[in-house]
């Protein structure tokens, strides 16, 4: 969709007056309505095409509404202007929308940060906040990126997928499939690993919709991602400090606020912080299956960035690695191959006489197959006692 430019620009003025006189919210039908009575439309149609690319100025994230809204949309980044890449599942591809220049760009990521409550300026020229539809958005403002400002909207999926739609996809094997379904029957507490944009919380999601409508879960995020298709699901979302630098609520505060609501799988959506001494020490009384998400590069990195996690959040190192090897059973790890997100192995963890920590594959994906590892025998082992 392109950019307003000519009469419409004087056009969404008017109606934004218009608007703003009659004290109108700016919903579609109420500014369909302001366009309709502007002036003579030849269509409905053209009203309402006229309307939303109004709508899409006044409220939306204008000439990027529409990929925003396009089926399949992972990431959608904006390095200037003229600099628009999309992400539809295949890797980042650049695209011909242009916004005309930086001073209408920076205008949209102030008003998009505002619509969020959030406050984006030359004192504050960062920005992390998650839009009304639930879309992700970072902004970065000049000179923190220089030249230009930086946009990065992460996309939600709009559905839960599920595992088989990862194996018609060809990101899971049927194999890997079942070995998911038997960790998440088993309520073995597992992480999913990976890099950024490794489809790490879209799989979490997944496994989540596979607990039993019985269980209850209790979702700790820093920002609503999971979506997980069940019935019986609580959620607590971080809260930034305002403008005063007063009033923030962090995970670490939530994950305890979380026990205390009788949570059948307590889930953090993701351990980057101090709250991951809280998870461990949660799985480690008796909350089975919990899980959660957490950028490592492979499996076997899992011990050390747990234990920095930990040592920073007040543990020892050997108090970090005795609750990770009590608390945290498997680790399923995700990887992209050539833009495609595919699982990469299921590790299970495991003590060693010196008392730390390391991983043994359990299972990898070799091609379009599984293949069993040294640690298959004791997942298999960690299954069997589960049931």
């Amino acid at each position: 969709m392109a950019r307003l430019t000519g009469r419409d620009d004087r056009l969404a003025q008017r109606v934004r007056r218009r608007l703003a006189d009659d004290a109108l919210p700016p919903s579609r039908a109420s500014v369909a309505l302001a366009v309709r009575a502007d002036g003579p439309m030849r269509s409905g149609a053209a009203v309402l095409a006229t309307a939303q690319a109004v709508r899409d100025e006044l409220v939306g994230a204008g000439p990027l509404e529409s990929l925003l809204r396009e089926p399949g949309v992972t990431d959608l980044l904006v390095n200037g202007p003229d600099d628009v890449w999309v992400d539809r599942g295949g890797g980042l591809q650049r695209t011909g929308i242009r916004i005309a220049g930086e001073r209408e760009l920076r205008r949209l990521a102030v008003r998009l940060a505002a619509a969020a409550g959030r406050r984006l300026d030359d004192a504050s020229p960062c920005a992390d906040l998650r839009l009304p539809d639930g879309v992700r958005l970072h902004a970065v403002l000049p000179p923190i990126s220089p030249g230009h400002t930086c946009l990065s909207f992460r996309v939600p999926t709009r559905r839960a997928l599920t595992l088989d739609d990862w194996t018609r996809d060809g990101s899971i094997p049927a194999a890997g499939a079942a070995a998911l379904r038997q960790l998440v029957a088993a309520r073995l507490s597992f992480v999913v690993t990976g890099g950024t944009g490794s489809g790490k919380t879209t799989l979490l999601a997944t496994l989540l919709g596979l607990v039993d409508p019985a269980e209850r879960i209790v979702l700790v995020e820093d920002s609503a991602e999971l979506r997980p298709d069940h019935p019986h699901v609580v959620r607590l979302e971080a809260r930034p400090a305002n403008a005063e630098g007063a009033g923030a609520i962090g995970l670490r505060a939530l994950v305890r606020e979380a026990l205390r609501m009788r949570p059948d799988r307590l889930v953090v959506g993701e351990v980057r912080g101090g709250e991951c001494v809280d998870l461990l020490a949660a799985l480690n009384v008796g909350h089975d299956g919990g899980a959660g998400t957490l950028h490592a590069n492979s499996p076997i990195d899992v011990p050390a960035r747990v234990e920095a996690l930990c040592t920073a959040g007040g543990l020892s190192r050997e108090a970090a690695h005795s609750q990770l090897s009590a608390g945290l059973r498997v680790i399923v790890h995700l990887t992209r191959d050539q833009g495609r997100r595919r699982l990469h192995s299921v590790a299970v963890l495991r003590r060693c006489d010196s008392g730390l920590v390391d991983v043994a594959p359990a299972l990898r994906v070799v091609g379009d197959e599984i293949v069993d590892d040294i640690g298959r025998r004791e997942l298999d082992r960690l299954l069997a006692v589960a049931r």
